[in-house]
Formats: structure tokens, C-alpha cells, sequence
């Protein structure tokens, strides 16, 4: 029985995943950095230490606990993007794990992105990943970035990725998260601030402006500021970051279709996992994919499964 394992070491998240292919089923770990209370964030030196301590735990963890066979092949997410530049040391934690695991048990290694792992979990999720064989639009929106995205078939990348739009400010879990601690929220505070903004009573009409397609939303932030200045309550302010957030999303989209035609939508990262968002986007686009919320999140499922589709490239050559 072919079984795929991939490493995702994040900035917030230690990830591994094995992906069982014939039962196309997903045994994963994950755990979040430890980020002290009222910071924004962690420093890349931390983060690297933080994994270096987890992963071993979750590895043991994983195998011990879960019936996985024999591996097949392995794969890392060793960078943010498929881009010329693209770097982190936090994924050096995950890559060079495969890297050591894979020269041991004799595997074939691979490396992908960690924004590719994100859209094909988010496929996987869906039940949607026949699409990598034809062109589709994917969000990945997070913590580091706002990119909407034309996804193309590629025998070597799997998937090539060329850039729609993306924010010119802030990204959507970096807004999320100033407001989420400006209403005295713990970080990461998408959950708390979904929770929040599900008790609102008032919700403000919001036009997203674009440029060329690509949005700026260092506004929301203070707009938040100055609504609760103002005496707007923590609830509204919420529900207005998220609303903002989802103008922005759909402006972006409606752009992509004028500009590329009606191709699938898929809508993956952190910030894609809030409900409040997730229900706009459909009412305008009913046929959408998202990743489910645990697939949404930072994750490894997505680079597992990279790790099957380029060991089943290179066996069909």
C-alpha cells in the first residue's frame, strides 16, 4: 500500500502528515508555536527552535499511535513560494528532516512550496484534486499572504502558479490578528475573533477598492481603532474586520474572472477556515472548494500528498 509522508514547518505550526493513497485517507499531526501572550508573532530564530523541539514529538507520536506501512516516497515544504527569492529558515527544520529520513530509509525525496501544500490540501479537502490537471483560481489567504493565484498543470512543479493579485499592505491573518489583539484577544486570533464577530449586531456595508488587482487592507486596522474609539462594541468591530476582509476577497475574485474566464475557484489558508468569510464567498460563488477547516490551517497534508503525485509522475515517465 503506497504511503506518502510530508513535513510542513511553518512559522506557527509544526505539521507531518502521511498520505495513504489507496484508501485516499490522511493520518496528520500539527501543533502551533508557543507565542507568549499579547506578542505579535514570533521571531524566525524561535520558530526554528520551537521545531526543532516538536517534530521529533509528533513523529513518534504519529507512528506509534497510527497504523502507517511502509513509506513510499517523502517530501518538505523548504519554501514559502515557487518564486525566485522565496525563503524562511523555519522550513529548513522540515526539509532537512526529509532530507536525513529519506537518505536512511532510501526514499525518493521531493520539496515543494508550502503555498502548493496549502491547494492541494485545500483539493484534497474538497474532494476536488482532479483539478490539477487543468487551470483553476486559488486564494491562499493567511498570516503571509493575500494571493489570489492562476494554477496551471507542470510535470516538475505539479502545479505553476503565476501571481492575479495579491495585498499591497497588510495581509488577511496579519489584519485579522492586530485587531483580534487590539480587542485583547490571544494570538493567533482568528477563532476568538470569528467567535466574536458571530455576536454582532450591525454589519457595515464595505466596498473594496483594487489596484490592478490587488488589494490594501491596512485600513481595516484603523477602522477598527477608531470604531472602538468611537464606542462601537467589540462585537461589530469584529464582524467588520471579517467583512472587510471578505470585500476584498470577492473584489479580488470578480477581477480574476474578468481577466482569466470562468475557471474553478478554490479557497485555501488559515483565514479561508473562518465560517463568517467562507458564507459570503458562496453566496456569491456557489460552486467554490474550500478546504475544510482542519485542512484549512497551516498543515502537511498538502505536501504528502505532493509527494504521491510527483512519485506517480515520475512512475508514468
Amino acid at each position: 500500500m503506497p504511503e506518502f509522508l510530508g513535513i510542513d514547518t511553518s512559522n506557527y505550526t509544526t505539521s507531518a502528515a502521511v498520505y495513504i493513497s489507496d484508501e485516499n485517507r490522511i493520518v496528520q499531526r500539527k501543533k502551533l508555536l508557543p507565542v507568549k501572550s499579547g506578542a505579535l508573532g514570533l521571531r524566525q530564530s524561535d520558530a526554528v527552535f520551537h521545531h526543532t523541539k516538536q517534530l521529533p514529538d509528533m513523529i513518534e507520536s504519529m507512528f506509534s499511535e497510527e497504523n502507517i506501512g511502509p513509506l513510499t516516497a517523502a517530501a518538505a515544504s523548504a519554501r514559502p513560494r515557487n518564486t525566485e527569492g522565496s525563503y524562511m529558515p523555519c522550513f529548513l527544520c522540515g526539509e532537512g528532516f526529509v532530507r536525513s529520513f529519506s537518505a536512511i530509509e532510501k526514499l525518493p525525496m521531493y520539496t515543494t512550496s508550502h503555498q502548493v501544500g496549502h491547494i492541494l490540501a485545500a483539493l484534497y479537502s474538497a474532494d476536488r484534486l482532479e483539478l490539477v490537471k487543468e487551470p483553476f483560481i486559488a486564494f491562499h489567504v493567511s498570516g503571509g499572504t493575500t494571493d489570489c493565484l492562476l494554477c496551471e498543470p507542470d510535470r516538475e512543479l505539479i502545479l505553476k502558479i503565476s501571481t492575479i493579485g495579491t495585498s499591497l499592505d497588510l495581509n488577511g491573518g496579519q489584519a485579522v490578528d492586530r485587531v483580534g489583539l487590539m480587542l485583547g484577544l490571544d494570538f493567533p486570533c482568528g477563532i476568538e475573533l470569528e467567535k466574536l464577530a458571530e455576536k454582532a449586531d450591525s454589519h457595515k456595508k464595505i466596498k473594496a477598492v483594487l489596484k490592478d488587482g490587488n488589494c490594501c487592507l491596512s485600513g481595516v486596522e484603523n477602522k477598527c481603532k477608531a470604531m472602538l474609539d468611537n464606542g462601537e462594541s467589540p462585537e461589530n468591530t469584529a464582524a467588520y474586520c471579517l467583512d472587510y476582509i471578505s470585500a476584498a476577497v470577492i473584489s479580488m475574485t470578480e477581477y480574476a474572472i474578468e481577466k482569466h474566464g470562468r475557471l474553478p475557484l478554490v479557497y485555501a489558508g488559515g483565514v479561508m477556515s473562518d465560517m463568517l468569510i467562507r458564507k459570503q464567498i458562496i453566496s456569491r460563488y456557489r460552486e467554490a472548494a474550500f478546504a475544510q477547516p482542519q485542512f484549512s490551517c497551516d498543515n502537511a497534508s498538502g505536501t504528502a500528498i505532493f509527494a504521491y503525485l510527483k512519485w506517480s509522475e515520475e512512475k508514468c515517465r
